[in-house]
């Protein structure tokens, strides 16, 4: 984070957050041990030396800027818009219904600690202790919503039906959509791939692997545009190495450090024009009003909207077809 984004942070922690100096501890020094603990994941005893401070005065003031963060959520949370008809993105080169385009989602797992009555519930399938985090990200790779308690068990599906159906949820406008992969059935407000089509951009790589019909030119298309979302998880967990390992704090404090992390993730991109770790992450993938809308409030397959898939997929082959 740069000098000039960091006190951009301070600034909005003190007005919007509620974030004040303490007597003994200014609120930068406060700022500063918190994200030195998520950014490289020092305990406290490590982070006491660096600010010369006592380890329950570095836990006090962890929590504090942690709910300071949290008080930010409106803020900073991206506002979905639908990619405008004009748009020259390559993904949609050949996509005549651009209207509805929102974002696109996905649900890692990140490892955590949890007591050992509870680890069955958050055993995920390859045996690792995690939680499952919904996360929705725009175009722009900022992220939308963020659902960080369900313990790793838990069918996504699930976990998606939860988020949507909440008062304060995921919302999607009936005929927007966010993309998502082939875990997820094709359902209004989501749209998957096809399924035992070829899907993933590394297969699109090597050789003369152009589509051979429209679902799998379909296929490709999504996953390119669809990849937003890996590229900012990636980016996320690059940055803050609290979420690369489990720490030691409570689940409830886990999950909450979670969105946190999401949060200042959108800060940072917003604030930085350059940002040297997202130069580093290119380099190593190389790869209306809101009371009388109508949301989606179930995750069902329809005919409906498998044919409407079958139609963007034949249009955009065809165009591709006939510009090439």
């Amino acid at each position: 984070m740069s000098r000039n984004a960091f006190a951009k942070l301070c600034l909005l922690l003190q007005t919007q957050g509620g974030l004040e100096d303490s007597r003994h501890v200014p609120l930068s020094s406060q700022v500063a041990m918190f994200l030195s603990v998520l950014a490289h994941h020092k305990k406290n005893h490590t982070v006491k030396y660096d600010f010369i401070r006592s380890r329950r005065t570095v836990s006090k003031h962890f929590h504090r800027v942690l709910n300071a963060v949290l008080r930010l959520h409106p803020l900073l949370l991206a506002h979905p818009t639908p990619v405008p008809p004009n748009s020259n993105n390559s993904n949609f080169r050949y996509y005549k219904i651009l209207q509805g385009y929102l974002g696109a989602l996905d649900e890692p797992y990140i490892d955590v600690h949890v007591k050992a009555q509870d680890r069955a519930r958050y055993r995920t399938r390859k045996g690792s202790i995690a939680v499952n985090v919904l996360g929705v990200c725009n175009r722009d790779m900022h992220f939308i919503y963020v659902l960080a308690r369900w313990e790793g068990s838990a069918a996504d599906s699930r976990v998606l039906r939860d988020a949507i159906t909440r008062p304060t949820g995921l919302k999607i406008p009936r005929g927007n959509y966010y993309l998502v992969n082939s875990v997820y059935s094709n359902a209004e407000g989501f749209l998957s791939p096809y399924r035992g089509v070829r899907y993933h951009l590394k297969e699109w790589e090597s050789g003369n692997n152009t589509p051979q019909n429209h679902q799998e030119f379909f296929n490709m298309k999504h996953a390119s545009a669809r990849n937003v979302i890996e590229r900012t998880f990636g980016l996320l967990k690059a940055r803050w190495a609290i979420l690369r390992s489990p720490s030691f704090y409570d689940i409830d404090d886990q999950n909450r450090i979670i969105i946190a992390c999401c949060l200042l993730h959108n800060f940072i991109h917003q604030e930085m024009s350059v940002d040297p770790l997202e130069s580093m992450l290119n380099e190593t993938l190389s790869q209306v009003d809101a009371e009388n809308t109508e949301y989606i409030c179930t995750v069902e397959t329809k005919s409906v909207w498998n044919s409407w898939r079958d139609e963007i997929a034949k249009s955009m082959y065809n165009d591709w077809r006939g510009h090439s």
